[in-house]
This record gives structure tokens, sequence and C-alpha cells, in this order.
């Protein structure tokens, strides 16, 4: 069994029922949990971490992605797009994905997820080019044991095309038969239901634009017939979104999805920008949750989701970077300061605080994907920890409230240390698991060569 000693942390942010702040504390850590946390602690251990400038706070855990967009950033042509057209133009570059693309992307977007202090992550990988092999979601689990993340990745999923009425082109999408059958496999291949799971299977139509009724019924009552296999997709984004809802079904994204048996507990929606009162109150009260994605809605002019009313009602809110073609970056600690700057624009200065964000960013990740063992310092808890060195020039000045500072402050968010089930997975600022610069080089060359032949195959000017 391994032991990992974090020695005279400066702080601690526990994120327990008191949301205790402790001073000076070790942290020993023996086999993937945490044993003992006190003022002194004698055992001794395969490695200590010196952790007298530190502010010590839980992995925070990522709900919502799609890890293959770091190889779309930024890309000129839809800089300035609202989200359908920005889809309808993507599209045309996406379908140039293949396994290697979709390794690298993850190797890209979770390290710089583990790098800005999270632990875990979930990825929404809907896209499935007919042109390469079905087995996209086997390149990111290899990306994430590689680099040593909790991954819970959601297998996506789209049916509707261009051709039936639905936004993407017909050879990016399945089949149910294929779909069902593929989720059948990464299951049985992958999924651990077990609390300390490092892995884990979920399954996430990716749209109500892009999938027929019947595949999500089929995908709600096929997931319940498995042991912790949870339901995702994104619902209420845009007005767009809200527009089709109503012309082709009758319904608002919520009162359909519920239609389809997309509501409880088990479920967890993606965005939840354009909700009204009593949306919020039935989410509530069936105990649905949210992957709140700030960047994304605001790079994509989509809304401002009405968080602090979700908050005050009940609703499980979690925090997400959403994908890296839409936000544009995977900085999990950057996305709680686009949390707070943008409901006190919307709602006012008071309407949420920095330990909301983080709040939202631990438990609430944790409460979606059904595991109190994450989000949470405690003895019995998982190992997953995030380490940032108060020592910079960046948080001098900022010593009153250190916990807050980590949100309001900082010109960088990189982590000293991030470890997850008890192991240093960045190590003083660096990726354990891979070579960065190695990584950095071939993603570039791919995403140029993917970018290339979509210009020349289209003629849009990538």
């Amino acid at each position: 069994m391994s032991t990992l000693l974090i020695k005279n942390a400066w702080k601690t942010a526990t994120m327990d029922l008191d949301r205790r702040i402790l001073d000076n504390h070790c942290l020993f850590i023996r086999d993937g949990k945490i044993e003992k946390i006190a003022p002194v602690i004698t055992e001794r251990a395969d490695r200590v971490i010196d952790g007298s400038n530190m502010v010590v706070i839980p992995g925070m855990i990522n709900t919502h992605h799609h890890l293959y967009q770091t190889l779309f950033r930024n890309v000129p042509l839809v800089q300035n797009a609202k989200l359908f057209d920005w889809l309808t133009n993507l599209y045309e570059a996406w379908r140039e994905i293949d396994e290697e693309a979709v390794y690298y992307g993850a190797l890209v977007g979770l390290g710089e997820l583990l790098l800005t202090g999270c632990t875990c992550s979930t990825d929404h990988h809907y896209l499935f080019p007919r042109a390469c092999s079905g087995k996209l979601i086997d390149s990111q689990i290899k990306a994430a044991q590689e680099l040593g993340i909790r991954f819970y990745p959601t297998r996506g999923s789209m049916t509707l095309s261009k051709k039936d009425g639905g936004l993407p082109p017909d050879d990016v999408i399945q089949t149910e038969e294929e779909i069902i059958t593929d989720c059948e496999r990464l299951i049985s291949a992958y999924h651990d239901p077990e609390p300390f799971a490092m892995l884990r299977i979920n399954l996430s139509p990716c749209s109500p634009f892009s999938i027929t009724t019947r595949s999500l019924k089929e995908t709600a009552e096929f997931a319940r017939r498995h042991k912790k296999v949870l339901l995702h997709t994104h619902v209420a984004e845009t007005k767009d979104e809200e527009k089709f809802c109503l012309e082709k079904f009758g319904l608002r994204p919520v009162d359909y999805m519920e239609s389809t048996g997309w509501s409880g507990p088990d479920v967890w929606f993606a965005h939840c920008v354009h909700l009204n009162k009593k949306e919020i109150a039935k989410m509530a009260a069936a105990g649905t949750g949210v992957a709140h994605c700030p960047s994304s809605n605001m790079r994509l002019g989509s809304g401002i989701a009405p968080v602090p009313e979700m908050l005050k009602k009940g609703v499980t809110v979690s925090l997400a970077v959403d994908g890296s073609a839409s936000n544009d970056s995977s900085n999990m600690l950057g996305e709680l300061r686009s949390c707070l700057l943008s409901h006190r624009v919307k709602w006012g200065v008071d309407s949420i605080t920095a330990l909301q964000a983080l709040e939202m960013a631990t438990l609430g990740g944790a409460k979606v994907f059904q595991s109190p063992e994450l989000g949470r310092i405690e003895p019995g808890c998982a190992a997953d920890l995030a380490l940032f060195d108060f020592n910079r020039i960046w948080y001098a000045g900022a010593l009153q409230d250190p916990i807050a500072a980590l949100v309001f402050t900082g010109a960088s968010h990189i982590a000293s240390y991030t470890i997850v089930n008890g192991k240093v997975v960045v190590d003083n600022g660096r990726l354990v698991g891979i070579c960065e610069q190695e990584t950095i080089a071939r993603a570039n060359e791919i995403s140029t060569a993917m970018i290339s032949r979509a210009r020349e195959k289209t003629g849009l000017a990538f």
C-alpha cells in the first residue's frame, strides 16, 4: 500500500458539513484514501509534501466536456457565431476526427484539467464519423489512464441528421442498434459502479435537436437496467433550442425531456440557461442535476443560467468547462471565476459567493455523480486533492481569505500538486503521466491537418 503525507498545510478547505478551514494541519493518505487529518502526524510515508505555503482544496469535478474539441479551439470561422451556426459549420471539420485525434484531444483536455486542480472529469462524446472505427471512447479512456485522472465519460449518440430535421451531417450519426450495442460493450468492458471507482460509463444522447424521441426513451430504459449508469445531455442551452422543441414537440425542452423519461437523480443536464421558475421547481423536486458552463454560455452568447435561483430552490448544480471549441480552454479553476463574475453581472453582487462557486465545483459534482466519497476532505474520503502555492506574486495582498483568493485572484491557475486516488499526477506544476511538449507538438500537427482537410473539402474559411 502506498502512503503520502502532506505536512503542515497552511490552509485546508475541507468542504465538509461545516465548511471548516483548517490551519496548519497534516493529511495522511494511504492506498488512495484520506486516513487521518491532524495538526501533527508522526506516521512515516513513502512521500512527504511540504504544505507550509499551500492552500489545499478537494479535487474539483468537471461534469461536462467535449474533449476532442481541444483540437478545434479558436477557429476563426465560428469565433462570432451563435450555437446553431457554430455547430453546423464545425461539423464540417469535426467529421475529420479519428482515434488518434480523439486520444490527443483527451490528453490535452484532461491534462489541462489536472493542471488546474480538477481530479475527476466526464466527457460527452457523441460524434462517430463513418470513416473511423466506433471505438473512440476507448481512446479517451487510454488517455485518462495514462494521465491518472478519475474519468467518468459518457457514451454520446446522435440519430437525427440534417435530412430528418436535425443539425448533424448524415455521416456522423449512428443507428439506434449501433448505439445500444456499443453502450453494452463499453459498460461490460469498463464500467465500475463501486465507490472510489477510477472509471465509470454513463450515457448521453447529444441534444433534443440531434436525437430521436425513440432513442431518448430507449437510452433511459437501457441505462436503468445497469447499476449506477447515469444519464446526461444538453438541455435549454439557447432560445433556438427552445424554439425547435416547441415547434417539433409542442413542449419546452425540460418538459420534453421529462416526457421521454429523463428526470430524476440519475439525470443531469448541461447548461439549463433558459429555465423558468416552474421548471426549476420541477427539477429540484425530481433531483435532476445541472452542469453549469458559464464560460461557454458567455462565449456563444447563449445567456447566463439562473444558478442563484436554482441553488435557492435546491437544484444540484455542478460546474463544467464544456468543450474547448466554445470555452476555449479546460481551465477548471478559471471556471469558478467565470461563474462568480457572470452571475454578479446578471443578478447582483450578492447573488453568489466564492465559496458557493467552490461548492459547485466539488460537492455539486460529487452529488451529480452520486459519489459522496468525492468532493470533500475527510477521513475515509477519496484522496483527490489540489494544492496551490500562495508564495506567488499574484496572491500577495490576498491572504485575509485564501480560499476566496483562489477564485478572485491569480495570474496563474496552475496547481503545484494535483493528487488523484492518492497518487501525485501533477508534480511542481507539471504533468507526471505524459511528456507535455511531445503531446503539444502532435496535437498541433493533428489539429492543423484536420482543419486543412476540412478547408479543402468544403471551401469554408476555417
